[in-house]
């Protein structure tokens, strides 16, 4: 991949790219916005600097999608292990969605992006969910790009409870094991109202799914760079989705 070649050789990315064709444009992309530490670490910063610039890769990331027409974008924001992350650290991530929408959520609204959340609410902080529960409400009738953010989020304890959820209604003769089959289980999922990403980003260079929209993502195409998070740019974004028009997904067929 160019962002990849580029990156080995210590450049940054082209200025100028392929433009993606915007009649194929993917319906839903997801990020697993990596390095933010090693980006810090590199230019011997703390780590929560590295955070505090990741921030504007969000606000390019949600310029880019809503550019080329992007309806769904799922951010990977905070993960169910990182809470054994130093506590300073967690902290301060605990803080970036309230600064985040205190800065963007104007310009948010101006573009009609509509937020949503995924994720476990019960231990984050509560100026946390406050920030982004009033986001969701402030733009609950936008009808533009979905901004989702997966914040507290694993992909094995949404399954488990979507699991449990459905053993209990098997329980109590409301669901008969004939009836469950995977729309059913989709439909438990905490994405049960978005369509499954057609496309994963993961910055960074690492190549694993870090416990992410395991279900969601069985027929997604992946896409890898070696770029930081704090990096990450719209000509990066477009490269992404111009990889993804140029594969042919068969989804299991010819």
């Amino acid at each position: 991949m160019i962002s990849r070649l580029w990156t080995k050789l210590g450049k940054s990315s082209p200025q100028k790219a392929e433009m993606p064709q915007l009649d194929k444009v993917p319906d839903h992309v997801a990020i697993i916005m990596d390095g933010n530490g090693r980006w810090a670490k590199d230019r011997g910063l703390p780590r929560i600097a590295g955070h505090h610039t990741g921030m504007k890769a969000i606000n390019r990331v949600v310029r880019a999608a809503d550019k080329l027409g992007v309806k769904y974008l799922t951010l990977y924001a905070f993960s169910t292990e990182n809470w054994k992350r130093p506590k300073d650290e967690v902290d301060f991530l605990m803080r970036l969605p309230q600064q985040f929408l205190e800065i963007e959520l104007e310009e948010l609204i101006q573009k009609n992006v509509k937020v949503r959340m995924m994720g476990n609410k019960t231990d984050l902080p509560s100026y946390t969910i406050d920030a982004v529960e009033q986001a969701m409400e402030k733009t609950k009738d936008n009808t533009g790009l979905v901004l989702n953010f997966a914040l507290n989020y694993g992909s094995r304890k949404e399954m488990i409870d979507a699991i449990k959820e459905i053993a209990g209604e098997v329980k109590d003769g409301h669901l008969s094991l004939e009836q469950i089959d995977e729309q059913l289980m989709g439909g438990k999922l905490l994405s049960s109202d978005l369509p499954d990403p057609d496309l994963l980003i993961r910055t960074s260079g690492e190549l694993r799914l870090s416990n992410f929209m395991l279900w969601q993502l069985a027929y997604s195409e992946l896409w890898f760079t070696d770029i930081y998070w704090p990096e990450f740019t719209e000509i990066h974004f477009q490269e992404a989705v111009l990889q993804y028009q140029r594969r042919k997904r068969r989804f299991g067929g010819l």
